[in-house]
């Protein structure tokens, strides 16, 4: 009876190991997803997970600010109680000799205000990106929080994918 016990736990263990590997898996590119809002239309935004110089985890999500509009909204979201962004707090983005400041919309909306926490932050987006030929990597800066955040090439394209 305690050999059947001890094989018991081995293949309990076992089961438990592999799904751990298989459902931590990472993936290699921007998460593109469709989602409803409130009035159940769909809006298509990008989700990506990121490490900064410091390996402080960023969560950085873009979407465009209205179902009949282009303009793309960033938000960038750090791991809540770990930091506090004062608002307003510029953005500084840097690809090659370019450089650009991204004004902080975070406290445009009062419906906002009261979802994001104060480790959230909102930029608006569109005029970088319309001023972007290529799929450039960029680097994020916000001063006091963010040293140096790296966006790479793959996902500079898609949040041109969603400016179309």
């Amino acid at each position: 009876m305690e050999g059947f016990r001890d094989l018991f736990r081995i293949i309990i263990s076992c089961l438990l190991i592999c799904c751990c590997f298989f459902t931590n898996a990472n993936k290699g590119y921007a998460d593109s997803t469709v989602t409803s809002n409130d009035q159940k239309k769909e809006i298509k935004r990008s989700l990506e997970s990121l490490k900064d110089v410091d390996y402080q985890t960023w969560q950085i999500i873009v979407y465009p600010s209205s179902i009949k509009s282009n303009n793309l909204i960033l938000r960038i979201v750090g791991y809540p109680g770990s930091l506090r962004i004062d608002h307003p707090t510029n953005l500084t983005v840097k690809s090659g000799r370019k450089t650009w400041d991204l004004k902080d919309i975070t406290k445009n909306s009062k419906i906002k205000v009261e979802i994001l926490n104060d480790s959230a932050a909102e930029f608006e987006l569109s005029n970088l990106i319309a001023e972007l030929d290529k799929n450039r990597p960029l680097r994020l800066s916000l001063p006091g929080v963010i040293n140096d955040l790296p966006i790479p090439p793959y996902l500079v394209s898609e949040w041109r994918s969603l400016a179309e």
